[in-house]
């Protein structure tokens, strides 16, 4: 996804309501792996999650128009790679849902036949919502009764709106891609948006930072059902180099607020840099302020306060 389509993304929600990949010199306290292929200890208040004695593990990814791929193939891709000596199925059953079932544009134009509609989706135990365009009330329902019954709901990038607009946020804390850290703020004020966060667990919810975060994120998932050494051969057999899944603070890059100057603007809503020249503005007490679309600047005209408070 290029950066004019994140933006967009953006915006969208707006109206409907280099990444560094190694780690920083702490990583977390590994779990310990269980003879039953589980794991005992905790990481960071996150609990092991218990696989069943027997099959896979359902795993629904909500897409919608414009689906973000790395955000739900790279996890996809981890999940589909996992395998746990003596487990006779693969250890989880991937499939993806929507509103109905039919052929759903994603980024780039990679089009995609959804399995199931929200009507006659098997019941998840992992949910995976990926960027998108938007959402509806249909989505945002089918995502709250399914979250009751299953072990974790994760957003990867902007999918922390659709996340956060079903409630189920409120009061936790959670990531984005760091562009998003400021329109998350102030659209959910009640969310705790953590900065510099390669991902966080919260319970039985989980976020991730921007596209690639969600391969990490994933890798917790799998950590947390069938232990380190079982991500970790999945590590090694993706050739992945990637160590963001051993420390959830590894997109400590984006951690501090980015400074907005008159010779490199910052567009008050996303905080990425603008180009003067084009760039839609708006005044305010006097000031210019760029923007990275029309819909950035739509959105700060409506709270310009929310913004500048959250800077």
């Amino acid at each position: 996804m290029n950066r004019r389509e994140l933006v967009q993304r953006m915006g969208m929600f707006g109206v409907i309501g280099a990444l560094p990949l190694g780690v920083t010199g702490r990583e977390s306290e590994s779990f310990q792996k269980r003879e039953d292929g589980g794991s005992d200890a905790n990481i960071r208040g996150a609990s092991p999650l218990k696989p069943p004695a027997q099959g896979s593990i359902p795993v629904a990814f909500v897409i919608s128009k414009g689906a973000v791929v790395i955000d739900f193939c790279g996890p996809w891709a981890v999940f589909e790679t996992v395998y746990v000596p003596g487990r006779e199925e693969s250890p989880f059953r991937l499939y993806t849902v929507s509103g109905k079932k039919e052929v759903i544009q994603a980024s780039g134009g990679l089009k995609i036949a959804t399995d199931y509609s929200f009507a006659n989706a098997p019941a998840p135990k992992v949910i995976v919502i990926p960027a998108q365009d938007g959402s509806d009330q249909a989505m945002l329902e089918w995502i709250r009764e399914s979250s009751k019954t299953a072990d974790l709901t994760m957003s990867v990038c902007t999918g922390a709106f659709v996340l956060a607009q079903t409630g189920l946020l409120s009061g936790k804390a959670a990531t984005t891609h760091h562009s998003g850290y400021r329109k998350l703020a102030v659209d959910f004020p009640d969310v705790h948006v953590k900065r510099g966060a390669r991902f966080v667990e919260t319970g039985n919810l989980a976020t991730a930072g921007g596209l690639s975060s969600g391969i990490d994120l994933a890798l917790r998932v799998v950590e947390r059902y069938f232990g380190r050494e079982a991500a970790t051969r999945t590590v090694d057999q993706m050739e992945y180099q990637g160590q963001g899944w051993l420390n959830p603070d590894s997109n400590n890059i984006y951690a501090k607020v980015p400074i907005s100057t008159e010779e490199h603007p910052l567009c008050p809503v996303c905080e990425m840099e603008v180009d003067r020249k084009v760039a839609p503005t708006s005044i305010y007490r006097s000031k210019t302020y760029y923007f990275c679309s029309d819909a950035d600047k739509a959105a700060f005209k409506a709270n310009p306060g929310k913004y500048l408070e959250s800077q």
